[in-house]
């Protein structure tokens, strides 16, 4: 069995309506898709997005396959639930990546940068044949394959790589420490409970992608 973490690009003829409002609002970093299944034609999914809730809300607004939606909101993104028709761009990539033998392993990490990055896992000539059958538009690029079962850690958003750039010129990183969360917080002009979360999620995702890529 092979693991396989790929990144998955789309230009702006083949995303779905939903995945180009997404890539093309400022207000929006990311979305990390938690779970989900789909059944006749009907994708239910729960992620976490880092974003303005709002922002996402009036993109969901527009479009009539949603067919329902909640977000709870936290304090540096939000968490939604989404129920959605899904359109033909849709039904080819799920097409493509279905296979009784290969298993997509969440998260599934959407991003600003156009591109969607999953871990699939299955038997190698499978997941050759996976990577084959994508639709035309989307470009298929391997970060990495491992010859046993696993996963990726969370990768590390714009906003935690910036906390974590700033607390390390700042000497928090240091031993002795040369300043404190309160510094890190000032610099980046936020609360000090957020800057405590965004170094403890930065740090957490950069330390297993680092351990699951070896």
């Amino acid at each position: 069995m092979k693991s396989v973490r790929v990144s998955l690009g789309h230009d702006g003829e083949t995303a779905a309506p939903l995945l180009e409002q997404v890539y093309s609002s400022s207000d929006i970093e990311r979305e990390v898709i938690l779970g989900g299944q789909t059944a006749d034609g009907v994708e239910t999914i729960t992620s976490f997005v880092d974003g303005d809730p709002d922002a996402y809300e009036s993109i969901l607004e527009t479009l009539d396959t949603v067919l329902e939606y909640d977000i709870t909101q936290t304090s540096d993104g939000f968490f939604l639930y989404l129920r959605r028709e899904l359109d033909a761009d849709g039904l080819s990539l799920l097409g493509a990546l279905s296979r009784e033998t290969v298993v997509i392993v969440p998260p599934i990490e959407i991003r600003s940068d156009r591109t969607i990055r999953l871990t699939v896992v299955g038997h190698p000539p499978d997941l050759a044949s996976v990577l084959e059958d994508l639709s035309d538009g989307v470009t298929v690029d391997v970060l990495w394959a491992s010859n046993r079962v696993t996963m990726a850690g969370g990768a590390v958003s714009d906003r935690q790589v910036t906390a974590l750039q700033v607390a390390r010129e700042l000497g928090f990183y240091e031993v002795p420490r040369r300043n404190g969360i309160e510094a890190v917080a000032d610099e980046l002009d936020c609360a000090v409970s957020t800057a405590s979360e965004l170094l403890r999620r930065g740090e957490s995702n950069a330390v297993e992608y680092v351990l699951d890529s070896t």
